[in-house]
């Protein structure tokens, strides 16, 4: 479900937990993902990212953000082709400034935790997936970033969907 999850995880700090991963019990081939994320307030931003604005590049990033800090929703829609060697791999396992926990993790559901530091910025969260049937998926997640004086918080739900066995030209 690399693929499907991607589109999930907008926050892009969660990940799965080396060595405790087990794939969801679904079809291969072709799915489908719709994913509604909700964002809150500022978007925190490493210290040392703002340090090498000069001033008036900083004032302007920092209007931008104010202005930015309404909620927001945003829904998408997205198709990816699931192989066993996809649905077999973590995904995100390459976020080296997050560390994963699996809480929960069957054919069926999984939990996950996640925290992650980049810079002065820390970011906690939790995801939840589960298989309906071997051809319908659901999950959430929700993700707090706090940093520089700024919190930001995405709400994420996603409805997956199996669309059949072959991809045609979908990767």
């Amino acid at each position: 479900m690399k693929n499907i999850l991607i589109g999930v995880m907008l926050f892009s700090s969660a990940a799965w937990a080396q060595g405790k991963f087990q794939p969801l019990n679904v079809k291969t081939g072709l799915w489908e993902s719709t994913t509604t994320s909700t964002t809150s307030g500022q978007m925190p931003i490493p210290a040392e990212l703002l340090a090498k604005l000069s001033p008036e590049q900083r004032a302007k990033v920092e209007a931008r953000m104010q202005a930015n800090s309404a909620p927001k929703t945003r829904t998408f829609t997205t198709k990816g082709c699931e192989t066993k060697e996809k649905l077999a791999e973590q995904p995100f396992n390459d976020q080296k400034e997050c560390k994963q926990t699996v809480l929960t993790s069957t054919g069926s559901r999984a939990e996950i935790k996640v925290s992650c530091e980049i810079g002065d910025v820390r970011s906690t969260g939790t995801m939840n997936i589960e298989a309906l049937s071997p051809e319908a998926v659901k999950g959430s997640g929700q993700m707090t970033s706090d940093g520089g004086g700024h919190t930001m918080k995405i709400n994420t739900n996603f409805s997956a969907k199996w669309l059949g066995a072959s991809c045609g030209d979908v990767k």
